[in-house]
């Protein structure tokens, strides 16, 4: 892991095969403060080839002036890392997806969404992709099918089966294909899986699929499941209660930064490209961002949690009635949240 030492990286492991054993979730010592005592040093995993809002804010200079500094531990390569790592303390904020937080929280973990890092809506959204000569056309097409996609029960898997859900058709009828994201187009050209499905954080997978043409959108997550939240910036409860206004300032300039980026697409990419650049990952993934897909100011709606544990609980994850969406998630640290109040 890039940056990281041994060390920290049997931390994480550790936390990770820990939190599976036990099924509990104990978070480690909180290290905010920085050594010269102005500034609170908030912690991350850099999301390869990405970039989250609060770096933008970061470069934008919204975080200095609220005595802010933020401090990159190296890569994550997947939610559960960044996740095992927030709870046994080696960060202090992490991108991760609602389904996780819940089973996190489900089985014992003092974490919080305090805001969204990433959405579908109608123009940033997932698409599953057929070939043009496809006969797959209506949801029961999809019967005896093959379907491409990253990673098994994760968001796209969830939002094929509330598809077939929703057309009466059950979840067993259509077979799953795990594919690595970088072959999802040539494991479609190449007939391997009759549909594959990009993730609206694919920008670049997506965009070379419709550059070189012969394909066709089946349907989108958007289609599906409407405006959602994907991934959260999550903090664990200790850090948020010992540094609250740090917390709020960090969620409100992480928003702000948010709305820059999409009121400035074009500027937004020339910025992530230099940040991508200076962490030492490939600046032309930039130019294929089309934004967070995000409300304006970042805010959460109950729908975006509710959605997931509606799911969960059906699939016999999380009891009925166990968490409510304010266990999950909240707009308590946004700012805007309560200027839009009054």
């Amino acid at each position: 892991m890039k940056r990281h030492p041994l060390r920290r990286a049997v931390q994480v492991v550790f936390a990770i095969v820990v939190a599976m054993v036990c099924g509990q979730f104990v978070e480690g010592p909180v290290r905010a403060q920085a050594p010269d005592g102005n500034q609170v040093v908030i912690r991350y995993l850099n999301d390869p080839g990405a970039v989250r809002a609060f770096e933008i804010a970061e470069a934008l200079g919204f975080l200095k002036d609220k005595g802010i500094r933020i401090e990159s531990k190296g890569d994550s390569h997947g939610g559960p890392e960044t996740l095992a790592a927030l709870l046994s303390g080696s960060i202090d904020a992490g991108g991760i997806a609602t389904p996780a937080v819940i089973n996190a929280v489900a089985g014992g973990a003092k974490i919080l969404c305090v805001m969204p890092a990433l959405g579908i809506n109608k123009d940033i959204n997932s698409k599953l992709f057929v070939l043009d000569g496809s006969s797959i056309r209506a949801p029961s097409d999809l019967k005896n099918k093959s379907i491409g996609v990253n990673a098994i029960g994760a968001h796209l898997d969830y939002s094929i089966r509330e598809y077939l859900r929703m057309h009466g058709l059950n979840k067993d009828e259509v077979k799953l294909v795990k594919v690595a994201g970088p072959k999802l187009d040539q494991t479609l050209r190449e007939r391997q899986a009759d549909v594959v499905a990009v993730g609206a954080w694919q920008g670049p997978i997506a965009k070379a699929i419709v550059a070189e043409g012969g394909v066709r959108v089946l349907f989108t997550d958007y289609d599906v499941l409407g405006d959602l939240v994907l991934g959260n910036i999550v903090m664990s409860k200790t850090f948020i209660d010992q540094h609250p206004r740090i917390v709020s300032e960090f969620v409100t300039a992480s928003a702000k930064a948010a709305d820059w980026a999409s009121a400035h697409p074009d500027e937004a990419r020339e910025m992530l490209a230099e940040i991508l650049k200076k962490r030492g990952d490939d600046p032309v993934a930039a130019a294929a961002w089309s934004g967070y897909g995000l409300p304006q100011h970042a805010l959460y709606k109950d729908h975006d949690v509710k959605f997931w544990l509606d799911v969960l609980e059906r699939d016999g994850k999380v009891k009925p009635g166990q968490l409510d969406p304010e266990d999950i998630a909240t707009n308590k640290y946004n700012a805007y949240a309560k200027i839009l109040q009054h």
